[in-house]
C-alpha cells in the first residue's frame, strides 16, 4: 500500500544524498516498485542512481511448490484493474488462452473483485478442455503456505484469494507423481 508515497520518500532520501534501500515484496521488477521509483525519479529529471536487484516471483516460487509448469512458453497476467482497465486485461488473456501459452494469474480475487477469476476460466475454458491442470498456491513461503493441484473444470472447489497464485497449464501440462509439469519435449526426442 502507498506505493507512490514510499517511492517519493526513497527518491526524497536520496537526492539528499543518502544511500537508500526501497523494498518490495516479491520482485521488484515483477509487479514490485522498480518501475514506478524509476518513472517518478524521470519525472522529476533526476538521474539518481539505481539498481534494481532481482528477486523470486510468486509465480517462479508457486512453480517450483507445484512441480514444472513454467516449463514452456508462459505468460504472468494481473487480474487487478486497479491499474489497468479491465478490457485491456480481457485482450491479453484472451490473446494468452488462444496462444495455448501456460499462465500465471496474480491477484486472482479479493473481497470486492470476484468475477474477474470467473471470465479468466471461462475465456480459457473456451479454449482448453476442463481436464487442463491448474495448481494453486496460497501464502507461498508463509507457515500456512497451502497447494491444490486440480484442473479447470474444478477449480473453484478450492479456496482462492489475494494470497494465491493460480497457474493454469497449457495443452501439454500434466500431472506426473503429483506434480504439475508442462514437458519442453526433451524426453519425448529419447
Amino acid at each position: 500500500m502507498k506505493e507512490s508515497e514510499r517511492c517519493r520518500a526513497a527518491i526524497d532520501a536520496a537526492k539528499q544524498g543518502n544511500i537508500v534501500s526501497l523494498i518490495s515484496s516479491g520482485d521488484a521488477g515483477m509487479y514490485g516498485m522498480a518501475g514506478l521509483a524509476i518513472e517518478m525519479a524521470a519525472a522529476d529529471g533526476d538521474t539518481i542512481d539505481m539498481e534494481v536487484i532481482p528477486g523470486v516471483t510468486a509465480a517462479n516460487s508457486a512453480a517450483a511448490l507445484m512441480g514444472a509448469p513454467l516449463m514452456l512458453d508462459s505468460a504472468t497476467i494481473s487480474l487487478s484493474d486497479l491499474l489497468v482497465p479491465w478490457e485491456m486485461i480481457l485482450k491479453r488473456l484472451e490473446a494468452v488462452a488462444a496462444a495455448d501459452m501456460v499462465v500465471s494469474l496474480y491477484n486472482p480475487r479479493s473481497k470486492k473483485r470476484i468475477m474477474q477469476l470467473d471470465e479468466a476460466v471461462r475465456i480459457f475454458r473456451a479454449q482448453r478442455p476442463g481436464t487442463t491442470p491448474v495448481g494453486i498456491a496460497t501464502a507461498v513461503g508463509a507457515e500456512d503456505e497451502h497447494l491444490i493441484l486440480t484442473d479447470l473444470d474444478h477449480m473453484f472447489d478450492h479456496e482462492i484469494g489475494m494470497r494465491s497464485m493460480v497457474i493454469i497449464g497449457n495443452s501439454t501440462t500434466c500431472i506426473l507423481n503429483g506434480r504439475m509439469v508442462t514437458p519442453r519435449g526433451y524426453y519425448s526426442k529419447r
